[in-house]
Order: structure tokens, then sequence, then C-alpha cells
């Protein structure tokens, strides 16, 4: 299993970086997806962000409707953990990602660490540093345009 770890800070409050964090406003700052949709029943803003709240995300260029997502932990502001997995080759390529929120002098810190588990077995420890490398490309790519759009409001 791989780990990437990139932290930024944003001069915006806890609370606008969270309501950035739900589902369906990640092809907004996240390069790699064209669109996600809530796959779970959303009748308030707070059920975006509920443990079980589940969602589809079409990647750019790639098949249609082929990231799934599950919330597993969701502090409000603080805190929010969500899996993500996907079809890739004959297995599963994914693992968890968690958002923690920090409040900073003028803003805050936010930091994004996702685990990656994949199924292959030696396989994994040909191909894995290449993951793991345009992972934290996206990573600090995602942060930056959520830093950008966050800090024009």
């Amino acid at each position: 299993m791989g780990r990437i770890e990139k932290a930024i800070v944003i001069k915006a409050s806890p609370e606008k970086v969270w309501e950035m964090l739900a589902f369906d406003r990640f092809p907004e700052w996240m390069d790699m997806m064209e669109s996600v949709e809530y796959t779970s029943e959303v009748h308030t803003p707070k059920d975006k962000y509920r443990v079980g709240a589940t969602a589809l995300g079409t990647p750019r260029g790639g098949p249609p409707n082929n990231c799934q997502y599950e919330i597993t932990e969701s502090l409000e502001y603080e805190k929010f953990t969500h899996r993500m997995w996907e079809k890739w080759l004959r297995g599963t390529l994914g693992g968890p990602v968690t958002y923690t929120l920090e409040p900073v002098d003028g803003g805050t810190k936010l930091t994004m660490v996702g685990e990656l588990e994949m199924p292959w077995g030696i396989l994994l420890k040909i191909i894995e540093p290449l993951i793991l490398r345009m992972g934290r490309k996206e990573f600090e790519k995602s942060l930056n345009n959520l830093k950008s759009i966050l800090e024009k409001w």
C-alpha cells in the first residue's frame, strides 16, 4: 500500500473549504474528474457529508461512471474521509482519502492523505511508484486549484 500526503494553506475559512469537499464539487477543482453525482439520497446540504453517502464519478477521458465513492468519516469543518475505488485492469484500485481542516491565522490548512490499495501482488511493486508519482501530481494540482478558487471568493 502506498501513501500520498499533501497540505496547503488556503486564505478561506474551514466552512468555505468544507463546502468544496462535497463529491459533486470535485469537478470544480479536480482536473481528473469530469462529473460526480450522488447515488445516495440527498435532501439537505448536510446529507452530502453524512457517513454512508455514496457517489459515482466519471473521470476525464475515462469510461463513464467508473469511480465510486463512499463517506466513511465526517466531522463537520474538521475532517472528511471517503473511500474511492475504480475498476482498473483486472482488479480494483483505490483506498481511503482523508481531508483534515485546521484553522490557521488567516485561513485553513487543508491536508489531503490518500492510501493506495492495489490487488496485484508482484505487479504492484513494479507499477506502484509510477501510480504514486501521478497521484502526488494530481493531489498537488487539485489543492492548488482549490486554493485558487477559494481565494477568489
